[in-house]
């Protein structure tokens, strides 16, 4: 098994025929991605790359087995891309748009836990799993099967891990981006116990960086529950100056807690070891 996709997949974009939306899953689908549909408002009825386009999701969803959404529209839309997609009972949907208000992205968060689906990002990029499939930016050169769960804040940085543990004899078994927004809609502890469950992950790779308090969070979980499974991490910014924001909108210090040292911290007592540059994690594993 895989977690939340794998070749199986049953995937539709959002906003399929703009060009970020036809750039990316053209890559997706060279990977092997089955995305079966899109949706652009106005467009329905015609083909683009080879699936049929309809003008919202509730009408793919009467088309077709729907296991996961990607969401490639401008960030003033992407909320009510996302809303339209929680409604109509997507079960997994991949927020890739950067940008969106934090208010708007609380609103569909909060949405999508009350009806029970499941929102990666907003902000992400997104998730791929070797060999399978793929949902979002992630570049795929650098990855490849295996017994390693990725799980990070950042896309750039998580390929350039992924790099070094291929490099090393580590393949993936797979790699989740959950978002540099201040507000996602999954966490590190959510990615984190579904790869404690997964039968192909052997271990497990955290990319953090500085702002919030989502590794403390899981770094709190793992001193309670014990490490079930070989865990090494990575926190960016430890040379951030308090109170400026680097690249991500949740990449803000604010007080003690957020801080790269406080990370750290956290995951030395909950037993993680955390590399001090990302070309040392192999090594931790």
């Amino acid at each position: 098994m895989s977690i939340l996709i794998n070749g199986k997949s049953s995937v539709m974009i959002s906003g399929l025929t703009g060009r970020e939306g036809t750039y990316h899953a053209k890559l997706m689908m060279d990977l092997g991605t089955r995305i079966v549909c899109g949706v652009t408002p106005g467009k329905g009825g015609i083909e683009h790359l080879g699936v049929p386009v309809y003008n919202t999701v509730r009408e793919a969803m009467a088309k077709h087995d729907i296991d996961a959404c990607g969401v490639f529209v401008p960030a003033r839309v992407a909320a009510a891309a996302v809303e339209e997609s929680v409604e109509a009972g997507v079960p997994l949907i991949v927020a890739v748009t950067e940008g969106i208000c934090p208010h708007d992205a609380m609103r569909f968060i909060s949405l999508a836990r009350r009806r029970g689906v499941r929102v990666l990002g907003p902000n992400t990029p997104g998730l791929l799993t070797p060999g399978e499939a793929k949902i979002g930016v992630l570049a795929s050169d650098f990855v490849k099967k295996g017994p390693v769960g990725v799980v990070s804040r950042s896309g750039t940085l998580t390929v350039e891990i992924c790099y070094y543990l291929q490099k090393n004899g580590y393949g993936q078994s797979s790699v989740v981006g959950i978002g540099g927004d201040m507000m996602v809609g999954t966490t590190f502890l959510d990615i984190y116990k579904l790869f404690e469950q997964d039968g192909e992950t052997e271990k497990i790779v955290v990319v953090g960086e500085i702002g919030g308090t989502m590794e403390e969070d899981l770094a709190a979980y793992i001193s309670k529950t014990g490490l079930k499974k070989k865990t090494a991490a990575f926190i960016a910014g430890r040379s951030a100056p308090e109170g400026k924001r680097l690249g991500h909108a949740g990449a803000i210090i604010e007080g003690r807690m957020g801080t790269a040292q406080s990370k750290i911290e956290a995951f030395a007592k909950a037993g993680v070891p955390v590399a001090e540059v990302p070309w040392s994690i192999a090594e931790l594993l």
